[in-house]
């Protein structure tokens, strides 16, 4: 620390970062392992992890640093907050987002000492081989309560910590969590072992925020509101009546709670899947009774302009082509329809703007407040408010990007702008949704206005952070009496204070999450082991009595089966050798040998990854495998790409299904275009459950539609169970095809040269469309092309496959005069 109160450091610009104790000490934490770091909202998290990051860059020189946030202005904000902090040169302080062109980002990544990126961008690049973590030195996670379920924190912890040379995780967050359970899981997966949380009660902290006045103002609709409120509500306890008599609820009242109508559409999804025509009518009226609810929402606790608004939308919905019958339902619905004239003739204010109005008055001018934020969860209701609201005061909407139901959203540049001018002292009010709550820098204001209140603890926190710290400062909630608002306050009231009671308990859980930590470490260590073991196995090796797979279904339950086939009567797995040395190019050691999990001598194969594949794990799973690259390309055909001539589709049995009924683009079409790019086409079908119940369809059909691919089309048609046994198939395939066959992978859909024989079936199979498999059954049977060409009719029938039509049918086009 300098004399003058800044941290002095080689890797820090100069009278830049304050030296405030609470920062230091954490910092000092999060240098000596993988450390959430809690700290409210506006107290300067991400200097916590701009010191780590000063830090290991200064003692690993041919390090990178790397932080993450979830959305584009936070990475902007962060990434100037570091250009300005470090004494890292600008240019190599870079960012990554999906406006990034992926290309450049691999360039980017290699001459960078910091990256500021978005998840899903980092995601991508990793599962398409673009990058590696290899010299990240330190991984931030910012507003890492995200990281939960499917979404990209977690995977690219895994990676992180798989993959890096020396791994140092810091997560922040300002509200990690509504209980103990929520914040271990988001511990566990970034791979976290030690939590340092303060709050405004520690001393250090407290030097640095003022009391933030916390009040509810309880505001009583009108008569006009209520009657349009009322006038839905009658709708919803009408098509309740109609769940009610197909059984799926027992509930009539319109406050039926979010959960219970889950419940009910879970109910019928059921029967949709017994192939129950009640189930789509059930499903039709719970669509509409939510787009009711949202009707009702809107009307309590935003505005009549956003549900005026809302029914328009509608309205334009249900008058489109393709519109649903929930929607044509709703806008005839004659008390709707009420309800729309009602609120199309409503001229007054909602109370809740009123009262608006006179808080703004007494904070920006009795009491000589310059800024003040606004949130409100609807956008409609942003627009309507920015409207109003700079009738009197100098006032600017902030939303999201994305256009929402109709409603302009605002560019990146525009968003930054905003918050620019709001910083600078440009307007007075800030009239945002929820996309100013996660993180970003909005400047210090002396009243934050919720226009509804938040029932979950997280967004609370993050909202009244914008507010008491570096003055004091005030949070009023407007609460509409006796609708949801009420019950949604007081939620978000206990919740918040749950979440601070974990945090509290969990300051002395460091030891114990890493025990967990390890133990889980040790699991995926002995994965490996076992997957050395299936090698030594396939290789043949004496005393080794891991299980094997059968040859039926590949499954390896239940099965021991010994590498030569032994005396159990199990196929052996020397039975699954390349057919033919011609066809495939094999060593002598690769005799008898059906496939790996992973190659011998450090060789690693390549899967190309369609980029619509990244809504399943099983690139991510490929990915993170040693032996396997991949690589995210958009391919015309296939899902994945193994060799110059085998590419994969792969379809659960539901989209297989959908594709013989009707579906966008026919399974056929597809093994077309993968038949004329590819020798090799495979078709993985994917579930563990019975494909012929998957819908109301005759076996007999589906057994017809798999005969024609494998027949008329050539495609493989392989059954896998999961996701998992997915990638374990592409996997093995790969390897046989790259390893194996020596085979190159070419995601360009271009066949590769034919061998000869290829060649010749090529020749015959155009003959009368008679297809590949007739094809190699004439040549066996006449010997050449030119013995096929010549045969009689009678002669053709000889050979299998071949009946009296399709002879007829090849000296047809073999010896009539040519008609151009």
């Amino acid at each position: 620390m300098t004399e003058t109160g800044y941290v002095d450091h080689p890797m820090l610009t100069p009278d830049v970062i304050e030296a405030r104790q609470y920062q230091l000490r954490l910092a000092a934490a999060a240098r000596q392992g993988h450390t959430l770091v809690c700290l409210p909202t506006g107290l300067g998290k991400t200097t916590v992890s701009l010191l780590v990051t000063a830090y290991r860059l200064e003692a690993d020189l041919a390090g990178k640093s790397l932080l993450l946030a979830p959305t584009k202005p936070l990475v902007e904000q962060h990434a100037a907050f570091y250009r300005e902090a470090l004494t890292v040169p600008d240019d190599e302080v870079v960012v990554f987002t999906g406006e990034t062109r992926p290309d450049d980002r691999e360039e980017m990544w290699t001459d960078a000492r910091v990256v500021v990126a978005t998840p899903q961008v980092v995601e991508n690049d990793l599962v398409g081989g673009r990058i590696s973590l290899r010299d990240v030195v330190h991984c931030t996670f910012d507003e890492c309560h995200r990281a939960t379920g499917d979404y990209a924190y977690t995977y690219i912890a895994e990676r992180y910590h798989a993959d890096a040379a020396d791994p140092l995780v810091t997560a922040m967050s300002a509200s990690p969590g509504g209980n103990e359970e929520e914040i271990r899981t988001v511990c566990e997966n970034l791979g976290v072992g030690n939590v340092e949380v303060m709050t405004e009660d520690d001393a250090d902290v407290g030097e640095h925020t003022y009391d933030t006045d916390v009040q509810w103002e309880r505001i009583t609709l009108p008569d006009d509101v209520l009657e349009i409120r009322d006038a839905i509500n009658e709708v919803i306890e009408d098509r309740l009546e109609k769940l009610r008599d197909l059984g799926v609820t027992k509930a009539s009242s319109p406050d039926i709670s979010q959960k219970d109508l889950n419940k009910i559409r879970a109910r019928l999804q059921q029967l949709i899947d017994n192939d129950d025509s009640d189930g789509y009518q059930g499903m039709s009226v719970h669509a509409e009774v939510m787009k009711l609810k949202r009707a009702v929402e809107l009307v309590e606790t935003q505005s009549v302009e956003s549900v005026r608004r809302y029914f328009e939308r509608q309205r334009n919905a249900a008058n489109s082509s393709g519109a649903s019958k929930a929607s044509q339902r709703l806008v005839s619905e004659p008390k709707v329809k009420q309800a729309m004239r009602t609120a199309d003739a409503f001229d007054g204010l909602h109370p809740k703007f009123r009262k608006a109005r006179m808080l703004l008055a007494e904070t920006l001018g009795i009491e000589g407040g310059d800024r003040v934020i606004v949130f409100t969860e609807s956008r409609d209701t942003a627009e309507a408010l920015t409207e109003f609201l700079g009738e009197h005061f100098e006032t600017r909407r902030f939303v999201g990007q994305g256009d929402a139901d109709g409603s302009d959203g605002m560019t990146q540049k525009e968003q930054r702008e905003t918050l620019d001018d709001f910083r600078s002292g440009e307007f007075e009010v800030l009239v945002s949704t929820s996309v100013a709550e996660e993180g970003l820098d909005v400047p210090e204001v002396d009243l934050v206005l919720f226009f509804e209140p938040v029932p979950t603890a997280i967004r609370s926190v993050q909202r009244k952070g914008r507010t008491g710290r570096q003055t004091e400062g005030k949070v009023v909630v407007l609460m509409a009496e006796d609708t949801r608002d009420e019950a949604y306050f007081w939620i978000s009231r206990r919740r918040e204070q749950e979440m601070e009671d974990e945090l509290r308990e969990l300051k002395g859980l460091a030891d114990e999450l890493e025990t967990e930590l390890g133990g889980s470490q040790q699991a995926l260590d002995e994965f490996a082991d076992e997957d050395g073991g299936a090698e030594e196995a396939a290789s043949g090796s004496a005393g080794d009595d891991t299980e094997q797979p059968t040859a039926a279904n590949g499954s390896g339950e239940g099965s021991e089966t010994s590498a030569d086939g032994g005396d159990d009567g199990q196929v052996g797995l020397s039975e699954f050798d390349a057919p033919d040395p011609e066809d495939v190019e094999a060593s002598e050691d690769d005799e008898g040998v059906a496939a790996r999990a992973s190659s011998d001598g450090g060789e690693t194969v390549e899967v190309v990854v369609d980029q619509r594949e990244l809504d399943s794990n099983i690139a991510r799973e490929l990915s993170k495998r040693e032996g396997v690259e991949t690589r995210l390309e958009t391919l015309s055909v296939g899902d994945y790409v193994l060799s110059d001539r085998v590419a994969v589709e792969r379809k659960s049995h539901g989209d297989f299904m959908d594709t013989l009924l009707g579906g966008d683009r026919s399974i056929f079409e597809q093994a077309k275009d993968l038949t004329r790019h590819y020798t090799r086409p495979v078709l993985l079908l994917e579930g563990d459950g019975d494909l012929y119940a998957e819908r109301n369809v005759h076996p007999n059909a589906i057994r017809a539609a798999l005969a024609s691919l494998a027949v008329d089309w050539g495609v493989s048609v392989v059954h896998t169970r999961s996701e998992d046994d997915t990638a374990e198939m592409v996997e093995t395939i790969a390897e046989r095809e790259q390893t194996e066959n020596d085979r190159e992978v070419s995601a360009h859909g271009e066949k590769a040269a034919k061998t000869l024989g290829e060649q010749q079936e090529y020749v015959v199979s155009s003959i009368a469309d008679i297809g590949p498999v007739t094809a190699r059954s004439l040549l066996d049977e006449f010997g050449s092309v030119e013995a096929v060409m010549t045969a009689s009719e009678d002669d053709l029938t000889a050979a299998d496959g071949v009946g009296g039509v399709t002879a007829e049918r090849i000296r047809e086009v073999v010896g009539t005069a040519y008609q151009p």
